[in-house]
């Protein structure tokens, strides 16, 4: 029997794009720049000695790059993933790794294999522009589940504070120094900001919009009413921390009850194409018959048609939203 490791080749180089990718954005920003650092981001700039208002500049200049972006072309598919992920990594410096991917890429494809220069060409250029797509994709959906699962805890964090008797931007400022990110540093700029004169309720809904997290559209909308119309705060806020909490564990739940329904999902729509790659793996030439036959190319775009159509509704039903 004759193998053929073109398939595993080229997930091979797909991998180490990824790989890659990663390892050029944290050789760059430093470890702090991940998510499982226990000092915030900003507090590491600051400790590094950045001044607080060189380091606000820089965070805000992050979080807004992206979405200040979004005319370059192609570039609008990424802007808002990477606005969520706070990619660091200016819109410019994403297109040009993109550009040294697709070309690492070319390279392995060169070595590894004996396609043609077109299809190698191709194939680079959507292996170092998927690429990133994926990785700011993974960055986005880890940020916004680590968000999601600290705002409980700031939230109460801030209500011990508001019940000793700490103005609401102190309990910002304190949440910004005890949190990790990407809480942390996200509350960091808010304290800042307030520190220099702009309101706080304004830039809580100025984050919910860029996160377009809706725990967080209720926060800015708790604290903006009890700003215009007074109140307990810290009741308030203790109030919202018991039913983010409630609606943080109801979306547990649910994740849990339709696992199941997912992962078959996932893996009725990879079979086929697992399938395709095990035969060519296994049996090279298992196509050699019928691949100069006029029907050969029709059918293969029929079948990825299908493949594609299964995927979208696949997705769509296992896709459960409460």
């Amino acid at each position: 029997m004759q193998f053929s490791a073109a398939p595993l080749i080229y997930g091979l180089i797909f991998f180490g794009v990824l790989m890659l990718v990663e390892g050029i954005y944290l050789t760059v920003f430093g470890k702090s720049i991940s998510l499982n650092s226990r000092v915030n981001r900003r507090l590491a700039l600051m400790e590094k000695g950045g001044r607080r208002e060189e380091v606000l500049e820089q965070l805000r200049k992050e979080m807004s790059q992206h979405i200040n972006s979004r005319g370059i072309p192609l570039y609008s598919m990424l802007a808002t993933k990477a606005q969520k992920a706070n990619i660091a990594f200016s819109p410019k410096a994403l297109i040009g790794i993109m550009a040294l991917l697709s070309l690492f890429a070319f390279i392995g494809l060169t070595i590894g294999t004996s396609a043609s220069m077109p299809i190698r060409a191709g194939v680079a250029v959507l292996m170092g522009v998927g690429g990133v797509y994926t990785w700011v994709g993974n960055k986005a959906k880890k940020r916004l589940a680590a968000m999601e699962e600290q705002l409980p805890e700031a939230v109460e964090l801030m209500v011990r504070s508001l019940r000793v008797g700490h103005p609401f931007s102190a309990a910002i400022g304190i949440v910004a120094k005890e949190v990790p990110d990407p809480l942390g540093s996200e509350f960091g700029v808010i304290a800042d900001e307030a520190a220099y004169g702009r309101d706080i309720s304004d830039s809580l809904k100025a984050l919910a919009e860029r996160m377009d997290m809706q725990d967080l559209r209720f926060l800015a909308v708790a604290v903006t009413i009890q700003s215009q119309s007074g109140g307990n705060l810290a009741e308030i806020l203790d109030g919202l921390a018991r039913v983010i909490r409630a609606r943080f564990k109801l979306f547990r739940r649910v994740k849990a009850i339709t696992a199941e329904a997912k992962w078959s999902g996932m893996f009725l729509s990879a079979f086929p194409i697992g399938a395709m790659i095990m035969i060519n793996v296994l049996q090279p030439h298992y196509y050699d018959d019928v691949e100069n036959t006029s029907s050969f190319i029709p059918a293969c775009l029929i079948v990825a048609g299908f493949l594609i159509a299964n995927v979208i509704f696949m997705r769509a039903m296992v896709n459960i939203k409460v």
